[in-house]
């Protein structure tokens, strides 16, 4: 559908929700409404607060949703489920994929399995303990570490632990926080770099992304504050990693199941390891956000993304896990 030629009528922007990633998809999903109503398109934003609520009707509404919902019920595979009961196309990847995606130490178990690098790690559970926590980190770990939760994004509920003081300082922080489990990483020194996929007849590898900042870690101030770090796209990496981090992104991508668009998120260390954080297969979709920085790069402009992007709803399978 390259000619964007098929589009029905109705296009809900579906974003928000109650995740803690909630201002990051509206950013997304206030970008993507302008650039289809600046094409012509008939678009509305649809809030994902109430998903009971939401499901009513929702065929009386629109005939495709493109997905702008990011982190905890909406990147996670609820929605995609819930879209695929009421049999209306949407953007992206499939429940499977979304879920594989979302959950981390379920992805890093499939990494593993495929002897791809990504950092060793720990899950925590919330009926686990700060002290036998410290201990499995001791044992298995050692420090510094790097705690985010196993289900979200955006580094949210991030930070880097120094000491044993200092991770029992974070574990404890995180306890009122919405997320049931956390993995604790080693630290790895190393350089963000990130890489798009955007399904053109299939999965094409977008211009490496890397970025830098002065802050701790890339956090999420950093990444929605353009002041707070320098990105470089392309990326200005050795051909040889370049070329082993295009390929293990596209392995990433099928290792999933993903579909039409994804971001794979890496470390690039002065050593050479390259290894795999974490893949987003709704990634954000703001003009200045990273996805539309790699398009650019490689000659798409935004509107032409998010266009792109809405294909992937048609592109499908009969059958999507």
């Amino acid at each position: 559908m390259s000619d964007h030629a098929k589009y029905p009528g109705r296009i809900g922007i579906l974003y928000g929700g109650n995740s803690p990633n909630r201002p990051g998809s509206v950013a997304s999903a206030e970008a993507v409404f302008k650039a289809l109503s600046g094409a012509g398109m008939r678009a509305e934003m649809i809030d994902l607060r109430d998903l009971s609520e939401l499901g009513v009707g929702l065929h009386d509404r629109i005939d495709v949703a493109l997905l702008a919902c990011h982190g905890l019920g909406g990147e996670d595979g609820k929605v995609q489920g819930m879209l695929e009961q009421l049999g209306i196309p949407y953007t992206g990847s499939g429940v499977l994929a979304s879920a594989l995606g979302m959950h981390k130490p379920t992805f890093k178990t499939l990494l593993a399995a495929l002897n791809i690098d990504t950092p060793r790690s720990v899950t925590v559970l919330a009926e686990h303990s700060v002290e036998s926590t410290l201990t499995t980190v001791e044992l298995n770990l050692g420090y510094p570490v790097f705690v985010k939760p196993a289900g979200g994004g955006g580094s949210l509920g991030a930070g880097i632990g120094h000491s044993a003081e200092e991770l029992a300082e974070l574990l404890r922080a995180r306890r009122n926080q919405p997320y049931a489990e956390y993995m604790v990483e080693e630290y790895v020194d190393g350089v963000p770099c990130t890489v798009g996929i955007l399904d053109q007849g299939g999965p094409v590898v977008l211009p490496l992304l890397t970025c830098e900042t002065d802050r701790a870690f890339y956090d999420y101030e950093a990444k929605h504050d353009q002041g707070l770090r320098r990105e470089t796209c392309p990326a200005a990496l050795p051909e040889d990693v370049e070329q082993r981090v295009m390929e293990t992104a596209l392995r990433v991508h099928r290792l999933i199941g993903a579909h039409g668009v994804s971001r794979v998120d890496f470390l690039v260390c002065s050593d050479g390891r390259s290894p795999v954080l974490e893949v987003h297969t709704v990634p954000g979709l703001s003009e200045h956000g990273n996805l539309a920085t790699m398009a650019a790069a490689a000659g798409v402009s935004y509107v032409e993304l998010i266009k792109r992007v809405l294909d992937t709803a048609f592109t499908k399978v009969s059958y999507v896990p």
